[in-house]
């Protein structure tokens, strides 16, 4: 959003850029318009009721006297989701303004009653009508609710609200054409839908000298590298822990970046884990020196963690799943069904 808000600004154009959570304003042309306490309170709201996306009235009224001020011809969406903006205010105010309306969707929360993915749970009632053959199995999920009545709701909420702007004026775009797929299957169907693939910084993601086998003793170990921020069930950890059981830690080295200290702690031996880099020059360098980077996520839409290892000259495998073989363009990097799949082929590039 700040790299599209920052080049219209550079063209002449007039831009403003609105968020609710993270850092300050740094002009006139920006604004933040929830405050820390706003955005725990929604949390607490969603917790209890699972309404995600109709609390911060507040926050919304700030940001919708600005845009009535500034009166945009176009208003460029991003993640609604996030616990900072009351989607039916946004939505009837679109809706009576006579601005084009571009919307970037990240994940598939704009079309479900509550989830923002739901390959790993293989639920599809979010064609029909969410939790109305069968509960939400996903509850406990982000945006996590204690509320077993809200799914439904939401998503006729949703189904309402996001179909109140006219089809001239709003068009969506996904970052791969798996989500753009699945758009034309719910309830948005009627909406154009152009697929802009994520990019990355090639100037700085790119082969890049680093002592890393070094500092961690790997040696000339066939190092297999890990990246995500956070690791969870569905980014594969635990297929990389069943990895680290079956090699030999004295032939092959696995890294893992974007741990927890927890979960650093749970490794098995042998396993190198990392805490999350604010570093992309030092990421850069330990994708760099992998012998190959695994992604054995089970559910993403886009991952560009693919795209940066590539970038540096290291081979990918991953998972057939979501967009993930939409990041792939180095003959020597696979796409594979499964964990099974990805064995046999790493277990090629391994060193006997």
């Amino acid at each position: 959003m700040m790299k599209e808000h920052k080049e219209l600004l550079a063209a002449g154009e007039d831009s403003c850029a609105f968020w609710g959570r993270g850092r300050d304003a740094g002009n006139a042309n920006e604004m933040r318009f929830a405050s820390d306490l706003e955005v725990k309170l929604d949390v607490l709201q969603t917790r209890l009721d699972g309404k995600a996306g109709f609390h911060s009235k507040s926050a919304t009224k700030r940001l919708l006297a600005r845009m009535d001020e500034i009166s945009p011809d176009v208003v460029h969406l991003h993640n609604l989701h996030g616990y900072y903006v009351n989607i039916e205010m946004l939505f009837e105010w679109l809706a009576a303004h006579d601005c084009k309306v571009e919307w970037t969707l990240h994940d598939c929360w704009a079309f479900t009653g509550h989830c923002a993915h739901f390959t790993y749970v293989k639920c599809a009632q979010w064609k029909d009508r969410c939790a109305y053959s069968s509960p939400c199995s996903q509850l406990d999920t982000y945006p996590k609710t204690y509320s077993k009545a809200s799914c439904s709701w939401n998503f006729e909420q949703k189904r309402h609200l996001f179909n109140l702007v006219p089809a001239e004026r709003m068009k969506l775009s996904t970052p791969s054409q798996w989500l753009a797929d699945l758009v034309g299957e719910s309830f948005l169907s009627k909406y154009p839908v152009e697929v802009r693939h994520n990019t990355i910084d090639t100037s700085v993601f790119k082969p890049t000298p680093s002592d890393f086998r070094e500092r961690y003793g790997i040696g000339d170990r066939f190092m297999i590298l890990g990246v995500a921020s956070p690791w969870t069930e569905r980014k594969g950890l635990a297929d990389f822990v069943r990895l680290a059981g079956q090699l030999d830690s004295e032939k092959y080295a696995i890294v893992l970046v974007g741990l927890s200290e927890k979960q650093i702690r749970q490794l098995p031996e042998g396993a190198i884990g990392l805490t999350r880099t604010d570093s992309p020059q030092e990421l850069a360098g330990i994708y760099s020196t992998a012998d190959v980077f695994f992604n054995p996520t089970v559910e993403d839409n886009f991952p560009t963690v693919n795209l940066e290892a590539e970038a540096c000259g290291t081979s990918v495998v991953t998972y057939d799943t979501g967009g993930c073989a939409e990041t792939v363009r180095r003959g020597d990097s696979r796409v594979v069904e499964g964990y099974e799949g990805a064995v046999q082929e790493l277990r090629e590039r391994l060193p006997l």
